[in-house]
């Protein structure tokens, strides 16, 4: 996988960031965690062997002592809050959004901070205060009560903007073809984005690089596209895959 041509871009692209002194700072975000499954087994695996942190957004209204148990074992990963019950509120037309303004933000901000306090006590060494909203959407009103809820950032996709509300800490690149196969996406599309992304930050951005994927649907091409892509980014001296922590503190 890794010694074919489509990973050569990122290759050189790495090997540019190295000749230049540069680090490219990545990270691991993975949705929709609520109990041990054999295809989270995998994931935890392959990212324990490769020694890549890994960031679960966890539904808080669908988990519980289970999922708690398996990853009280593993240091390598952290719990993010996936909104309450990753149900869609939005209507038939509209895109679907379980943070939404279709009901009275009193009540979707009492579900989040049930959520944040639930994943806290089930996960107390590896809990983070970081929002996933499902499907990357919320509502922009909602934003500003986040850090009186405990919230310390915001994690959606797409490149951050400046001056927001709180702080972000977001995802750019999605593994899954959720418009098509709804498997792993094409080798060379996902690549192509990498290098996009790493050249961005290579311009002057400082934002770190997530890499988004979704354990319960992974395909045999998403698990060889994550294996391949650690094989190509691990240890090269160009890029540091980093906790959420350390991300947020930075």
């Amino acid at each position: 996988m890794t010694d074919g041509t489509s990973w050569e871009p990122l290759r050189r692209e790495l090997d540019r960031w190295q000749a230049a002194g540069r680090v490219a700072r990545f990270w691991l975000r993975d949705d929709d965690a609520i109990e041990p499954t054999p295809n989270l087994e995998t994931l935890l695996a392959l990212a324990g062997e490769s020694k890549v942190p890994l960031t679960l957004a966890v539904i808080p209204g669908l988990t519980g002592e289970a999922l708690a148990a398996r990853l009280a074992e593993d240091a390598g990963v952290t719990v993010a809050v996936h909104g309450w019950s990753h149900m869609n509120h939005a209507g038939p037309e509209r895109k679907k959004q379980e943070l939404g303004g279709e009901r009275p933000a009193d009540v979707v901000l009492g579900e989040l901070r049930e959520g944040f306090q639930r994943l806290e006590r089930l996960h107390p060494a590896r809990f983070q205060p970081v929002l996933v909203p499902p499907w990357n959407r919320i509502d922009a009103g909602l934003i500003p009560a986040l850090p009186g809820l405990g919230f310390a950032a915001l994690s959606v996709y797409g490149r951050a903007k400046q001056d927001g509300p709180m702080p972000l800490l977001n995802t750019h690149v999605d593994i899954i073809d959720w418009h098509g196969t709804r498997g792993g996406r094409s080798e060379a599309e996902l690549v192509a984005e990498l290098v996009a992304e790493l050249s961005d930050r290579f311009a002057g951005s400082d934002e770190p690089i997530g890499v988004l994927t979704h354990h319960l649907v992974h395909d045999t091409a998403a698990w060889d596209f994550l294996s391949a892509l650690f094989a190509v980014t691990v240890g090269h001296p160009a890029v540091r895959w980093s906790p959420a922590t350390a991300l947020l503190q930075a």
